[in-house]
């Protein structure tokens, strides 16, 4: 059992967001440059969720940015999120939601603190229960490509309260069977915003891309 309303601060908003967009689109190391075309390329090819991650420079900053310029049409969060220092300062630079690759109690407290939805990385059904019962709202699986659908849907079975947000070697061939074994979504880095695209400014091919993976969720999604 769980504690009852222990995700009552959970941003309903944020997180129907993500699971609309069914990917989180992850830009690492973006350069400031190229970041609004970047995430104007994500929105047209449907993908609505970014996550700037807290280990590229001046990453605040970069998500205060987003928020800003993609105002209503985009939902901005951070990822690589590993202490509560860091999880503040996104969140005060706009993220509405923060993701970490491992479990840490003080990031979740900090982003439950603030409304701001919150996804540890976990990798067991033992670390998924502990996430939840800490106050994470979805739980990333990390990396997922390791394990695979498979390992999504069992834990799924006796976990299906817990949402599931598969990340690590996500691409447009495999996001499919990760939504048909019970994700609410899938995180994309380098599959959907490919450095070499990026560093030649070719932002069609990024949308290109983000369709690929937005067919391929509803797709999923239709049973088709």
């Amino acid at each position: 059992m769980f504690a009852a309303g222990v995700h009552s601060h959970v941003s309903t908003e944020t997180f129907a967001a993500i699971r609309d967009s069914g990917v989180v689109a992850v830009l690492r190391g973006v350069e400031s440059e190229t970041l609004l075309e970047i995430g104007e390329a994500l929105l047209a090819g449907g993908v609505t969720t970014l996550e700037v991650t807290a280990d590229t420079p001046g990453a605040a900053e970069k998500v205060r940015t987003l928020a800003t310029e993609l105002g209503e049409e985009a939902t901005v969060g951070a990822g690589t999120v590993l202490d509560s220092e860091t999880a503040q300062s996104v969140i005060a630079a706009g993220a509405s939601f923060v993701v970490s690759p491992s479990l840490h109690a003080d990031v979740i407290e900090t982003a439950n603190r603030h409304g701001a939805v919150v996804a540890p990385g976990i990798m067991t059904p033992t670390e998924a229960v502990e996430a939840y019962e800490q106050g994470a709202d979805l739980v990333k699986v990390f990396p997922a490509k390791t394990v695979g659908p498979e390992h999504v849907a069992a834990m799924r079975g006796p976990l299906s309260q817990i949402p599931m947000l598969p990340t690590g070697g996500v691409d447009p061939d495999n996001a499919g069977a990760f939504l048909e074994a019970g994700a609410v979504a899938v995180g994309a880095g380098s599959a959907l915003v490919p450095g070499e695209a990026v560093a030649a400014e070719d932002f069609d091919e990024i949308t290109r891309r983000a369709e690929r993976f937005s067919d391929a969720v509803a797709a999923a999604r239709d049973g088709t």
